[in-house]
């Protein structure tokens, strides 16, 4: 078992059949963390309501969070859009679970971060819910279709997991551009705070970046890509990818990241 500091997760969107829980399972045992931070649509209150599909491994990941939290880990859950109606009971203690709409978090080197899910700067989500929704069904979609995609791979011997909401985002320059623009908004908001850097989620994309000097850190899914993002002891941020789609990210050491912006300047 791996030992961090703190784990990041966000999208888990347990009640559907596209979450992956066993995955997700797999991956909380092999690391502990002194800090677990849920970064919003964990539940997805949004598909629940047009049908449940609520695994036994589901039931797990639930039990197996409110385990850790029992047992002196610190848990934080930031509620996402689609778990919205838990944003009324900001700063509530629900037995050790600590609910936020935001958090600023520092890391073991001191640099302070904000974590939140991020759905407050997608436009879109904020002023027409009802494409919101429909673009949401239609991701859903992409994923059950990725999922007879990786049986029929698996019939004639294709190894790996492939992507198919990956691809059509890689490929649709509209959402690509979405995706930029979102990460700017963020960066404004923290810069106007005075802070060193976001933990977000909301579009599904994992990433770890520089981005005007900030660091910019999104957690990803697990429903598609199985990503997180670790706190190591020293303070160093990694992106987890369980599922093998791409490099695992570490970040630069501060003291690097410094020096090469120093060079630059």
């Amino acid at each position: 078992m791996r030992n961090v500091r703190s784990i990041f997760l966000s999208d888990i969107h347990l009640g559907t059949r596209a979450c992956k829980a066993d995955q997700l399972l797999d991956f909380l045992r092999e690391h502990s963390a002194e800090h677990l931070f849920l970064i919003g649509d964990i539940i997805d209150f949004w598909s629940m309501s047009r049908g449940i599909q609520w695994s036994r491994a589901q039931n797990t990941v639930i039990q197996k969070v409110l385990r850790r939290a029992r047992h002196g880990e610190k848990v934080v859950f930031i509620p996402g859009n689609h778990d919205e109606t838990l944003r009324e009971y900001d700063g509530v203690l629900f037995g050790d679970i600590l609910v936020a709409n935001e958090y600023v978090h520092e890391l073991a080197d001191g640099r302070r971060f904000l974590l939140i899910h991020g759905d407050e700067f997608d436009q879109v989500t904020r002023h027409h819910r009802w494409v919101a929704v429909l673009g949401d069904a239609a991701y859903n979609l992409l994923v059950r279709i990725n999922g007879w995609l990786s049986w029929l791979r698996r019939q004639i011997g294709r190894p790996g997991y492939w992507s198919l909401a990956g691809y059509a985002k890689r490929k649709v320059k509209k959402a690509l551009e979405f995706i930029f623009d979102f990460e700017d908004s963020v960066i404004r908001n923290v810069r106007d705070r005075g802070l060193d850097g976001v933990i977000c989620g909301h579009i599904h994309w994992a990433a770890i970046k520089q981005v005007d000097g900030l660091t910019y850190v999104n957690c990803g899914d697990w429903v598609d890509s199985c990503t997180a993002i670790v706190e190591h002891l020293d303070g160093r941020l990694e992106l987890i990818d369980w599922n093998g789609l791409a490099e695992t990210v570490t970040e630069l050491p501060v003291t690097a990241l410094a020096e090469s912006q120093r060079k630059v300047a």
